[in-house]
């Protein structure tokens, strides 16, 4: 173990940004944080916020640059302990949920992380997405079906959730019949990822830490004796030339990881997305007629205008500097990749939705190591979505303006009214 850190306390000089700038507790906030973002990336390039206790990071170049550097990771215990880093370790009737998500491999570094990550590569291969194609179009053409045939609805709870969860249910082998259980449990579980979580959220995702294990460990066992042609088995089976395997533990977590990540962030970017479109009427009808052509760039730059999740952020294992500014070891970053997404040293009129932007090096799915190991999956569900309501509600429209979920690192609306 290392000595401990220097305090994460800035410097007097340190930039701080204004709550009018930065509040994301605030509800107008949220349901638009842009606006504040260009204030913050004109405030300059690593501001500390005291009320999280984090470094905001909003420039693209940055955000971009620390995803790939070491000096950084999503845990420090693997080089430090709690103490030695300067941080209190989690309440033990917290360790359900810490057990869970401290497994899985966005919260790893090396070398447990290149160990699971090379593991879970085995068995989440692109041939698997591939052949997943077929089942994700159909459930998309259902979904859309169903809603066209009611007249429309919300179309976050009608289209938006139910195809993530849908798919990888289908992945992992979950019953039909098991298949409500797991929004709930995922709801749950990302509330802790938000800013400062309190005791009622930490509490809500414990039990479904619980819950889920409980249910993934009855589920490995089936497989264990049957194997079939679904993640699971393909995750038990998955070893390397040193015949490693995945724990039963870490198993569990990255199935975990696959439902939360994955549905998250498909749900918010379909709906974010569409609300996005309602807001840019010639865009919309330009997508809609040209459709085959402008699919897969629009999907890239609907990601890219009104980002699902916000926020990243990485503990400071050693000093860095960003902007002239020393970031302490012992500190954390957070990663704004909506600002990152919206920043004019990047792209070309940023605040501009252009749905055939070709040069478009969003950070959605983040770089470096905790590269999203499902975006080609997440790509599939988002074009075969949007293409089924394109093609089969050409004149969907909102109905009312949405209130927004009360979170803020994954950002979506509540609802989506809208009729055919």
């Amino acid at each position: 173990m290392s000595p401990a850190p220097v305090p994460s306390t800035p410097l007097p000089s340190t930039p701080v940004p204004s709550a009018a700038s930065f509040d994301p507790w605030r509800p107008a906030f949220v349901a638009d944080p842009y606006p504040a973002y260009a204030e913050l990336r004109a405030q300059g390039r690593a501001l500390y916020f005291a009320r999280s206790d984090q470094w905001l990071i909003p420039h693209h170049a940055d955000v971009s640059t620390l995803l790939r550097d070491r000096r950084l990771g999503r845990t420090y215990l693997h080089r430090f302990s709690h103490e030695e880093f300067g941080r209190q370790a989690p309440p033990p009737e917290h360790e359900p949920f810490h057990t869970l998500n401290g497994n899985g491999l966005l919260d790893l570094e090396a070398p447990d992380h290149t160990r699971i990550r090379r593991l879970i590569s085995m068995a989440f291969t692109p041939r698997t997405v591939e052949r997943l194609a077929p089942t994700v179009t159909r459930l998309a053409e259902e979904l859309a079906a169903r809603f066209v045939a009611a007249g429309g609805g919300d179309l976050v709870a009608e289209v938006a959730e139910p195809l993530p969860v849908a798919v990888i249910a289908e992945m992992l082998g979950v019953p039909e019949a098991d298949r409500a259980l797991l929004r709930p449990w995922s709801s749950a579980i990302v509330g802790m990822f938000e800013l400062n979580p309190g005791e009622e959220t930490a509490r809500r995702a414990v039990r479904a830490s619980e819950e889920f294990s409980a249910y993934l460990r009855g589920l490995i066992a089936e497989r264990r004796g049957a194997l079939g042609d679904d993640l699971i088995s393909a995750l038990i089976s998955a070893h390397d030339e040193e015949d490693q395997r995945l724990t039963e533990q870490e198993m569990i977590s990255t199935c975990v990881l696959l439902l939360n990540a994955g549905h998250e962030a498909t749900v918010n970017t379909t709906s974010n997305g569409w609300l996005t479109l309602f807001r840019h009427p010639e865009q919309l009808a330009t997508l809609r007629a040209e459709r085959e052509t402008l699919l897969t760039t629009a999907v890239e730059e609907l990601m890219r205008f009104d980002t699902p999740l916000q926020m990243f952020e990485r503990w400071v294992l050693d000093d860095i500097e960003v902007g002239g500014t020393v970031i302490p070891r012992g500190s954390e970053v957070a990663l704004l990749f909506g600002s990152a997404n919206r920043d004019p040293a990047r792209f070309e009129h940023p605040d501009t939705l252009d749905l055939a932007r070709t040069d478009n090096a969003h950070l959605t799915f983040g770089a470096g190591i905790h590269y999203c190991l499902g975006a080609p999956l997440a790509r599939l569900e988002l074009a075969a979505s949007f293409g089924a309501l394109l093609r089969r509600a050409p004149g969907l429209r909102l109905t009312a303006e949405p209130e927004w979920n009360p979170g803020y690192v994954i950002r979506g609306p509540r609802e989506l009214r809208v009729e055919v």
